[in-house]
């Protein structure tokens, strides 16, 4: 006879799935936050279909190119149902400076083909959202210094900013809940073992630690590595004050009745640890994990603004914020910060959800049970 003594929950109570979507609705900021950050990653997950470009692709006579100006009234003062962009003309190197040339109308098309791209690395394709006619260039948000086009950029670039995020926090919570529930279950040595291990990761800082490992790294290593060993930084330091946490539930919840009867069973202990006491801390668990997420985003844009991250022709939000580092750069063309409105955005969003999903997983929650 198999007993589930964890799922043993009645679907209609006010702990099922059911309440819990039906409180985070209430929240209209939170949805806000999660509504923003589904837009943001199917941005990453189609980046290479909606961005116009390759993010490698360079237009050098194109160089700091303020954001294209789309066109409905042209120069005769006829109305034009579909947007359309006139060629730029370098009037200035040194600004620099440009001016469009109104002789001829380059009208933006949709799903046009391009630059070849992959799909989860698996399909191959060259179909984008938008363009227009060759030679003519349309630059939504600008282009950097080597005139690559900043739309491009951004959905290539969130590939790796917002997966960094998703990857590392598996990886630390992972670790974390595994080795705080053995910590917390188990007592005793493997206890004290545990929690100094954790003490002495938490006492060092984790810049500098990123710092001394990635000074041990060759800096011609590819970016798909470089992203891997990022992740694992990241994950290597992250995991040490979760796992106190975690065993400080697991302390309190091995007492329980339910972990008792299944002492009682015969049941393994890694079969309790897994089965009855961790999932018991999964209301925790996602919260923090909510609100941890974008300090692995923000470790990534940090190592890739200090060179030490995802290196060219590849692209991230820390590493295209490189550019914004001089003053005269900033005051001529200020396009180039658009990652830094992303990174804030998206830092934003998460705190919000986290707050949504913290209030509806909370059984005190004022009218949770209405």
């Amino acid at each position: 006879m198999k007993l589930d003594l964890y799922n043993a929950v009645d679907p209609a109570s006010p702990t099922s799935g059911a309440v819990f979507w039906r409180e985070l609705k209430r929240n209209r900021v939170s949805m806000a936050g999660l509504t923003i950050l589904v837009c943001l990653y199917a941005g990453a997950v189609f980046a290479g279909f909606l961005a116009p470009y390759s993010q490698s692709r360079q237009n050098r006579d194109m160089f700091y190119h303020p954001p294209s100006e789309l066109h409905f009234i042209d120069e005769d003062g006829r109305i034009h149902l579909r947007p359309f962009v006139y060629r730029s003309v370098m009037i200035d190197p040194s600004t620099p400076g440009y001016a469009e040339d109104v002789s001829k109308r380059y009208p933006l098309k949709f799903f046009v083909r391009g630059d070849e791209y992959t799909v989860f690395f698996i399909f191959r394709s060259d179909l984008h959202l938008y363009g227009v006619e060759e030679p003519v260039r349309v630059f939504l948000l600008g282009t950097d210094i080597f005139g690559r086009d900043l739309v491009s950029r951004l959905l290539f670039g969130s590939q790796i900013s917002l997966s960094v995020g998703l990857v590392g926090i598996t990886l630390t919570f992972f670790l974390g809940m595994l080795l705080g529930g053995i910590s917390g279950y188990f007592g005793g040595v493997v206890d004290v073992i545990l929690m100094r291990v954790t003490e002495l990761l938490m006492s060092i800082p984790g810049l500098y630690l990123i710092l001394a490992l990635r000074a041990t790294i060759p800096s011609s290593i590819p970016s798909t590595q470089m992203y891997l060993i990022i992740v694992v930084i990241l994950s290597f330091i992250g995991w040490a004050s979760l796992s106190r946490i975690i065993r400080g539930m697991v302390l309190s919840i091995r007492e329980e009745e339910y972990v008792l009867a299944a002492k009682a069973l015969g049941l393994g202990s890694m079969r309790i640890i897994t089965r009855h006491i961790l999932p018991n801390t999964l209301s925790f668990v996602i919260v923090a994990a909510t609100v941890t997420i974008p300090g692995y985003i923000l470790g990534e844009v940090a190592l890739s603004f200090l060179g030490f991250g995802i290196q060219e022709p590849q692209s991230s939000w820390g590493l295209m914020l490189k550019e914004a580092q001089s003053i005269r750069v900033l005051m001529y063309h200020p396009w180039v910060l658009t990652p830094g409105f992303f990174i804030f955005i998206t830092v934003l969003a998460f705190n919000f959800l986290g707050d949504g999903l913290r209030d509806a997983l909370d059984p005190k929650h004022k009218g949770r049970y209405l």
